[in-house]
Order: C-alpha cells, then structure tokens, then sequence
C-alpha cells in the first residue's frame, strides 16, 4: 500500500525554517493504528491525515475534509500549523479550486482561506484565567523546572487546552527568551496530574513600527514534543491573552524556536481568531508498506 505524503514547512515562505509538518492524503480509510505508526515513523511534532468524507470526494474539487493530528507519541485535539500545511497540500499541489477549505476536526470545523501568499486560518479562540500563586503544581512547573530565577510578570491557565502561559517580564529583550535554556524533560516529573499539557513562555514585543506585538516559545513533552518550533494552537490561546493586555485586534507574533516562524492574526468579531501564516513545500513523495 502507497500513501501520497507530503513534508510543508508552516509559518514560514523558506525550506528549513519554521514549523514541518507531514500531509498524508487518504484515498481510503486507513487502520486506526496505522495513524499513530505513520506518525511516528517520521518524528515531525505533527503528522495530519486528509481523508475524503464520501464517495465521489475529490483533493482537487470538494470543499470539505477529514483532518486528524498525530505526534510521534498522541493524537491531539487541535495543531494549527499541519492545519496550515493540509491546506497548503490541498491548495498549491492538488490544485483545489475552492476559495474556502474547511475540516472536520475534534476542535470542530475549522476553515483555510487563501489572502495573496498567506494561508488564512478560522481557529477557536481561548481565553486564559489567572493562577494564584498558591496553585503549588503550575508554580513549580513555570517557576522551577521552566524559568528558573527569571522574573515571571504573569502566570494564567487555559482550561480549554491545558496550557500553561507563562509570561516573562517586560524588562527582558527577546533575545532572553531565544537564548533561555530550557529542559522540556524535566516538566514530564514536575507535572503529573494531567491538568498541564502543554507550556508558553511569552514576551512582550516591540509593536512601534512594524515590530513584533510578542514574542513566544512553546513546549509540550506530554505529547511527545520537547519544543515546537512554531505553534498555532498555542497562539489561539496567546492571541486571547495578547489582545487583552494590548489592546488590539490585529497583532503580528514570532515564535523564538531556533526554527523560529511568524505569524498575523486578527481576532473575529464572532469570537474566533484567524491566524494567517506562509509555507514552503520541501519533500513529495509516499509512505510504502
């Protein structure tokens, strides 16, 4: 059996920057385990599966999708930038005629669009709720096992998506955060209870002119990801959080991986955000066994 499978570099218009991300399109259902062997065959924090949802769907001409999301370790809820990628999959190689994509995901229906050289993503929005600092497990997961001595301005939890949003104080300059040295491992020890799956560090930016609103780094070893080079679910809960101690609606991030990657967004006046990113197409070819 042969899988067409693609390798797109997410939030980002360069080969070998950014976030990759693999495509598999699915003529045909796949065996439920096949998913996560696939997955963790190629060790990319995301794997994404298209699938038709009817006979007669076709990759060139139906609007509409199957989309799942795997590490090498777990299937996921929601990862913005293989959602960036099945688009571009779907729109730049197989040529969708479509103006608007949408899949049928566990967070729901999500859309793509195409704006000039962006892909534009619909994503839900969530929001963020401080953490006192009595709350003992996400004070020694941020404080201890992330940041060490640095001085943390802001501690909030996204109920939503079990991340834990950690923001350094103002006073740091980015390179601070691209140079903090941080040991994902150890987070698997400090956090156990399953209330955490996921970690943002953020920064605030220097949004005078055409600089950046802010800044992050993004980690998640309970999913099998040390450090994710460039996150859109994360920003759908930064975006919330940034908006509010900004300001604005309509904010540009870069993510401080050693990949690094940039992202546009714009929160929608239903609730939703969208999260506008380019990519680069770096590898074609199949998945054979």
């Amino acid at each position: 059996m042969q899988i067409p499978i693609f390798t797109v570099d997410a939030f980002t218009n360069r080969a070998f920057s950014g976030n990759p991300a693999a495509v598999c399109l699915l003529e045909n259902d796949l065996d439920e385990d096949l998913h996560q062997k696939i997955a963790t065959e190629m060790n990319l924090s995301e794997t994404a599966f298209i699938r038709k949802l009817k006979p007669g769907d076709d990759f060139t001409k139906s609007s509409c999708f199957g989309l799942r999301w795997f590490t090498p370790a777990n299937e996921v809820p929601l990862c913005g930038h293989a959602t960036l990628a099945s688009a571009a999959v779907l729109f730049h190689i197989q040529k969708n005629t479509n103006s608007i994509l949408t899949f049928v995901t566990l967070s729901g229906e999500l859309k793509a669009r195409q704006v000039k050289d962006h892909i534009v993503l619909d994503l839900p929005l969530y929001k963020t709720y401080p953490q006192v600092s009595q709350n003992f497990i996400h004070d020694r997961l941020s404080r201890k096992a992330a940041v060490g001595d640095m001085v943390v301005q802001d501690l909030r939890y996204s109920p939503d998506t079990k991340k834990l949003l950690v923001r350094l104080s103002d006073t740091y300059e980015r390179s601070v955060l691209e140079e903090l040295k941080v040991s994902a491992e150890r987070f698997l020890s400090a956090e156990k209870t399953g209330k955490v799956k996921g970690l943002i560090l953020t920064l605030k930016g220097n949004s005078s002119g055409k600089g950046h609103d802010f800044y992050s780094r993004y980690f998640a070893p309970w999913y099998g990801v040390l450090e994710d080079p460039v996150t859109g679910s994360a920003h759908a809960v930064l975006s919330s959080y940034w908006s509010e101690q900004l300001g604005k609606k309509e904010m540009l991030a870069f993510q401080c991986s050693r990949r690094g990657g940039e992202l546009k967004i714009a929160l929608r006046s239903d609730g939703r955000v969208d999260i506008a990113g380019q990519t680069a197409v770096v590898l074609k070819g199949n998945v054979a066994f």
